[in-house]
């Protein structure tokens, strides 16, 4: 019972993580908005002019003046990538994706599955964990992301960098070729430790995710099915996926942001990191650009995690009755 659980999350975790991709990543690229620095370069950066002596912004003379760039919107970034970039770059770190759905999502969705079952009162007549108490769903959900995400790490550090490769200048880029390629390259010229890079936040945010995205599903349905709304079909499936997405796109916003820069900065030979660790991102952040900040990408982020928990639940109930007598 408990392989099974493994099995039916993980193929469940791919179809979702796969066919929600691009809206992932114009997730992250609206994450790292603001959050690295260009170098000025006059020539290529017409927003860069030459500040005068004495003018009012009272900069020095032959200083530069930056002009803060414009906040642009997912369907502007999307679009934008797609002619700058071509139709594929939407699928840019696809196999990461894959990878990570593999390792992290498989691992919380069958040990989820594990503790429900461990932790049911058997006296009450059900063994599959329904009608366990909101609070042991939360505690199953946070074991469960938490041992999850450790063990996804690498494919995540990778699925992000990838994502954000085509931002940087051409001659900035990393161009990884797969996501084998992009843990190869990292592990031999930055260490091994640059895979659990950002494991404290990836930690974090994974047993906010699964706490809030399995519990909250789990709650929903149950209460449905209670009181009689629906009937345990499709309807009642993506009626508690919806609920149970925005709850974890509200709750993990913010440590997103702050994970996603962290893992995608440029680590300079000889120079200081951009941030020295999650809590000075985070402080830098808001310092910058204001508490705000901590929810960009949040369009994007409810517009991917309301579908990616829609094709998650639907196809693990699917999957589920498909291996139901085995």
């Amino acid at each position: 019972m408990g392989l099974k659980g493994f099995v039916e999350g993980g193929i469940a975790s791919i179809v979702a993580g796969a066919s929600t991709h691009p809206l992932d990543l114009v997730k992250v690229r609206m994450q790292l908005q603001g959050g690295e620095p260009q170098v000025p370069n006059p020539a290529l950066h017409p927003a860069y002019r030459p500040a005068l002596a004495g003018n009012s912004t009272g900069l020095c003379n032959g200083s530069l003046h930056v002009a803060p760039p414009p906040r642009v919107g997912p369907i502007s970034i999307g679009a934008r990538i797609v002619q700058t970039e071509g139709m594929a770059a939407l699928f840019s770190g696809v196999s990461a994706t894959v990878l990570r759905q593999t390792l992290y999502s498989t691992t919380r969705m069958g040990l989820y599955d594990i503790l429900k079952r461990k932790w049911t009162d058997h006296n009450s007549g059900s063994d599959s964990g329904n009608n366990l108490p909101l609070t042991r769903k939360i505690y199953a959900g946070l074991i469960a992301g938490g041992v999850g995400a450790a063990v996804g790490n690498p494919a995540d550090v990778a699925m992000v960098r990838m994502q954000a490769d085509g931002r940087l200048p051409k001659d900035q880029r990393r161009n990884y070729k797969s996501v084998i390629d992009a843990i190869s390259r990292m592990s031999k010229q930055e260490g091994i430790a640059s895979l659990w890079r950002g494991s404290a936040l990836t930690v974090n945010r994974a047993m906010i995710v699964t706490a809030s995205q399995l519990a909250s599903y789990d709650q929903v349905k149950e209460t449905i099915l209670e009181r009689g709304v629906l009937s345990d079909g499709i309807g009642t499936h993506v009626a508690a996926s919806f609920a149970a997405g925005f709850v974890a796109a509200v709750a993990s916003n913010p440590i997103d942001v702050i994970k996603t820069r962290v893992m995608s900065m440029k680590m300079e030979a000889g120079a200081a990191p951009p941030y020295s660790g999650a809590l000075d991102c985070a402080m830098k952040t808001v310092r910058a650009e204001g508490p705000m900040a901590l929810y960009k990408g949040f369009i994007p982020t409810i517009s991917r995690q309301g579908p990616f928990t829609v094709v998650l639940f639907v196809t693990l109930e699917q999957v589920r009755k498909l291996f139901k007598d085995l």
